[in-house]
């Protein structure tokens, strides 16, 4: 894995990949296959259609008698499998380099887990039961192998996880001062701190202080370095825009929601800030 995150010789396939991803006519649809809708990547849940229609015809073809159930879940797993891949590249396609190599890999295994299922497919309808179930046996080992690499995406190098959910640990309960209302200008993101953890602060033309954990929820990107757009602030590395009066994200890749904290002057004229409360 360590040799997979360092091959730069990956990174020109995988630019040439991402352009053509990001060029696809998707629409709002890319938002839906991210997962914004649901709070968290879809990709994960899609894949489970494909992995258990075949780990279940793998099972069938142990049986006697379950030929044909056998071959439409391998049939099953074959037409899931696309939309599952469609979710998958338009995350990898946000990712960072060495995120992206390993994705790409477990891409090009998972493909060939396809192949060796269409090829088991092919060979069961022309009636050749052996061949097929080979090559079904074969796929399941090479989506094993994929598999191996996507937790290794999720679970060593943090892809598709929330970034900013050990922000309300990292912050003690109570308010924070953060300087005074005259280093806010309007409509210009500051940074400070409350605690460990950086907060992008944006003061509105109602006079409003609004307040949200400065790196976001996707990759860790600065929103202090961003745009403040019609109540919203867009991160600067990705796009991900986020409400400033709830940090609820109303465009990804971020799937999850920008803490958020409550604002005020202090008697003495300070800005304080703390976690929000529910």
């Amino acid at each position: 894995m360590d040799t997979l995150e360092e091959g730069t010789w990956l990174d020109g396939p995988a630019g040439i990949v991402r352009k053509a991803v990001r060029a696809l006519p998707l629409g709002r649809g890319r938002d839906a296959l991210r997962g914004l809708w649901l709070g968290h990547p879809l990709h994960p849940v899609l894949v489970q259609v494909p992995i258990g229609a075949w780990t279940s015809a793998g099972i069938l073809d142990l049986l006697p008698g379950e030929s044909r159930a056998a071959r439409r879940l391998v049939a099953v797993g074959l037409v899931s499998a696309g939309p599952a891949a469609l979710a998958g590249w338009v995350d990898w396609a946000e990712q960072r380099p060495r995120q992206a190599r390993v994705g790409l890999v477990h891409a090009v295994v998972n493909l060939a887990a396809v192949t060796a299922y269409a090829g088991s497919l092919t060979a069961r309808i022309k009636g050749r039961p052996f061949l097929g179930k080979a090559l079904g046996f074969g796929g399941m080992a090479i989506a094993t192998m994929g598999g191996v690499l996507g937790g290794h995406l999720a679970y060593r190098q943090g892809a598709g996880v929330n970034h900013a959910e050990s922000v309300s640990v990292l912050v003690e309960p109570g308010w924070h001062r953060i300087g005074v209302p005259e280093e806010f200008p309007v409509g210009e993101p500051v940074r400070r701190m409350a605690d460990e953890v950086a907060v992008v602060v944006v003061h509105e033309d109602d006079g409003r202080l609004y307040a949200l954990a400065d790196r976001c929820s996707h990759m860790d990107g600065p929103l202090h370095e961003g745009k403040v757009l019609a109540g919203c602030i867009e991160c600067p590395w990705h796009g991900s825009q986020f409400q400033l009066s709830d940090g609820m994200n109303v465009q990804g890749p971020a799937t999850a929601p920008q803490p958020r904290f409550d604002c005020r002057i202090s008697p003495d004229g300070q800005v304080e800030v703390r976690i929000a409360q529910s």
